[in-house]
């Protein structure tokens, strides 16, 4: 992991497993739009801080290509991993200029989602992918930086697992989890939610289970008042597992959102969040989602928050 293992204190017991790979950065190329630094910068951040012991870092390996067809259509799939997507699709996805890194970079990457599935179904609690939470991604197209549906995958993969019979998708990303909304919308067993800026990327809306829309400006009062009512959903539902999608792209810096919520407001949307999963003793896995703020090192600070709480409710949440 490029020199992070050197840094990295010995994880507490029940620290918090996060998958990560260099490759999460490696794999879009330099000239790219997307701010792909983010990633060893925030890992860097967390393992230089008082927090490290809390957090366990641990290396992904490739998904499989039978997994990704758990929620994705064969001709596309096998168009991606053999190079043959056409110039349509790959604009329509968005990490230009296009590398053949994308390859084991997305496998990678899904690849981190899944074991930290895995991880909470054998063992409960809160596990993090540092990276991920690819939520416009459709099962015959991927769109919006997303090539495969991860969040789609893991419920699908959760539903195989006996004593997972109920899956809630909480996606606080400001934009719209429309490929995940359009992946499940026949699938009762799979709940998803979308709190999301109303006029925003995608443009033509999809229908979720429940949409949550907020007008542009939204600020934290009413932003967390919102957040309440989709964890009240959440836990109408009864679900057996979260899938926590935790974009960070609503701060008032961020170049694509179009809210106003500062970092203490996101902070607090998050922990909104763990409670729910404290109270309820739900097996949780985060995704990071989106964040795009000029500086960039607001969207770090954010999920540094989310990283660093997260594994403080983990540690309270293995104690019970």
């Amino acid at each position: 992991m490029d020199g992070i293992k050197e840094v990295k204190n010995s994880p507490l017991l029940n620290a918090l497993p996060i998958w990560y790979h260099s490759i999460y950065t490696d794999g879009i190329h330099p000239d790219a739009r997307f701010p792909r630094d983010r990633y060893t910068k925030l890992v860097e951040k967390l393992l230089y801080s008082k927090f490290a012991p809390n957090i366990d870092i641990r290396t992904p390996e490739k998904i499989s290509r039978q997994n990704l067809l758990l929620a994705h259509d064969e001709n596309y799939v096998d168009k991606f991993l053999n190079g043959e997507l056409d110039e349509k699709q790959i604009k329509r996805i968005g990490l230009t200029p296009w590398t053949p890194e994308i390859i084991p970079r997305t496998l990678t990457l899904m690849g981190g989602a899944v074991s930290a599935l895995e991880y909470v179904i054998e063992n409960g609690g809160i596990a993090a992918n540092l990276a991920g939470g690819t939520h416009h991604a459709h099962r015959e197209f991927g769109s919006g930086y997303c090539i495969f549906n991860d969040l789609a995958v893991c419920a699908i993969m959760a539903l195989e697992n006996i004593n997972f019979n109920r899956i809630a998708i909480l996606d606080l990303d400001v934009h719209q989890g429309d490929g995940t909304a359009t992946i499940f919308e026949d699938l009762e067993s799979v709940l998803t939610i979308s709190v999301h800026c109303s006029k925003n990327f995608p443009f033509r809306k999809t229908h979720s289970d429940f949409d949550l829309e907020l007008e542009p400006g939204t600020e934290d009062e009413e932003y967390l008042e919102v957040v309440k009512k989709a964890i009240q959903i959440t836990t109408n539902f009864n679900p057996d597992l979260i899938l926590f999608q935790a974009g960070v792209d609503g701060l008032k810096s961020d170049a694509l959102g179009k809210l106003n919520i500062t970092r203490e407001g996101m902070r607090k949307r998050n922990n909104l969040v763990f409670e729910m999963i404290k109270k309820e003793s739900l097996p949780t896995v985060i995704f990071m989602g989106g964040g795009y703020s000029k500086p960039i090192s607001d969207t770090i600070d954010a999920f540094y928050d989310l990283f660093t709480d997260a594994s403080l409710a983990n540690l309270e949440l293995m104690k019970k």
